[in-house]
């Protein structure tokens, strides 16, 4: 698919990954429809494009709720007339011990890392298929490959099975459906973490490579899926690693510090 004068939209636009794939997008042509929580990151990601000149239409939106994605898609059609791509980027992150998250944050990873996901393709998909051309593009994570996340995890590895499933859906429409799944990025999810870390550049790359030349799916970096395979192959292997009590002391270390110097930690017995 030719970037050049298509129509994307981006959610989770504001966050690093999402910011870094509109300028991506709106600087080989395209048409960029921005969407993201309305909070001071997306008022900056529009400054900062109204700064460099570059015209990209931003709409505040929740994806959890149904009623703003169908807004979204109303918006972008009332304007452009036609939706080429959606990249679905929008995610929340989430403490590896499921017993460590409140009953409202379990809801809220799924809501938007999953079940957002399927309102925006549902939303989107009646017009790419009256158009039989689209290509779709969401954002999972080596998580979604190997249980050790908690309800993240979980919330990945059911995008990966609905990615699966409506690119095959949809395949005799010309509609190519890719999915993304990086490993640790720098970005506001890992805050622990310093080195290492994917730079939100070379993401947002493999998304604007994954609209010109669809593919099933993409592990960045490519050295994960060595890791992944081996997971799938022996998983007696890493239940015996992931289950170690130290393992999971050291994994939940840096997220249960951060949650208690914001007050967000509970006992983990209830």
């Amino acid at each position: 698919m030719p970037l050049q004068g298509s129509v994307a939209i981006v959610t989770g636009a504001s966050g690093s990954i999402g910011s870094a794939t509109v300028r991506a997008l709106a600087g080989r042509g395209a048409n960029v429809v921005a969407a993201a929580l309305p909070d001071s990151l997306l008022d900056s990601l529009a400054g900062d494009m109204h700064q460099h000149h570059v015209p990209v239409l931003i709409v505040p939106t929740d994806v959890s709720k149904r009623s703003e994605v169908d807004r979204l898609v109303s918006k972008t059609c009332e304007v452009f007339g036609r939706i080429d791509v959606l990249a679905y980027l929008a995610g929340v992150g989430s403490s590896p011990s499921l017993c460590d998250m409140t009953a409202e944050e379990l809801e809220r990873v799924v809501a938007v890392n999953l079940t957002g996901a399927a309102h925006a393709m549902h939303a989107v998909l009646p017009v790419m298929k009256a158009q039989r051309s689209g290509a779709i593009v969401n954002v999972g994570s080596v998580a979604g490959e190997t249980g050790v996340m908690g309800i993240y995890s979980a919330s990945k590895f059911g995008l990966r099975g609905l990615t699966d499933s409506v690119r095959r859906e949809v395949r005799s429409y010309h509609i190519g459906v890719t999915l993304i799944e990086p490993g640790f990025v720098r970005s506001a999810m890992n805050p622990e973490m310093r080195t290492g870390l994917l730079a939100p550049e070379i993401i947002a790359d493999a998304i604007v490579a994954a609209i010109a030349r669809p593919r099933r799916v993409r592990v960045i970096p490519a050295r994960y899926s060595l890791a992944i395979w081996l997971t799938q192959l022996f998983p007696g292997v890493t239940d015996l690693v992931f289950g170690n009590a130290r393992i999971q002391e050291r994994m939940n270390r840096d997220s249960r510090a951060t949650r208690a110097a914001q007050g967000t930690d509970r006992d983990p017995k209830t």
